[in-house]
């Protein structure tokens, strides 16, 4: 199943940089991986926004749930989740 995902991120001010700086190491090891099983196929940054879109392909609600939670900034992200389904005009399945 496919699901386009908007995620914005805010850190508060005044959180210490270096648990900020390791929390954004974990996220991109962690995102990489997930990137590497094919679990998350696309990842765009939003300009000008600590902000991204990205498209996972994962077999339920349950397991993007569960892949979201575990995200090292989770807790400081606002995220919006579109189930995809086929176009009926596209050339390709997706």
């Amino acid at each position: 199943m496919l699901y386009l995902v908007h995620m914005q991120v805010h850190i508060p001010h005044g959180t210490d940089a270096a648990f900020a700086d390791a929390l954004k190491a974990e996220e991109k090891a962690f995102s990489q991986k997930l990137q590497r099983e094919g679990k998350w196929r696309h990842l765009w940054r939003v300009a000008g926004e600590y902000a991204n879109y990205s498209v996972f392909d994962v077999e339920s609600n349950d397991e993007l749930h569960a892949l979201l939670c575990a995200l090292p900034l989770f807790p400081f992200m606002k995220i919006s989740v579109t189930p995809l389904a086929q176009h009926p005009s596209a050339i390709e399945p997706n």
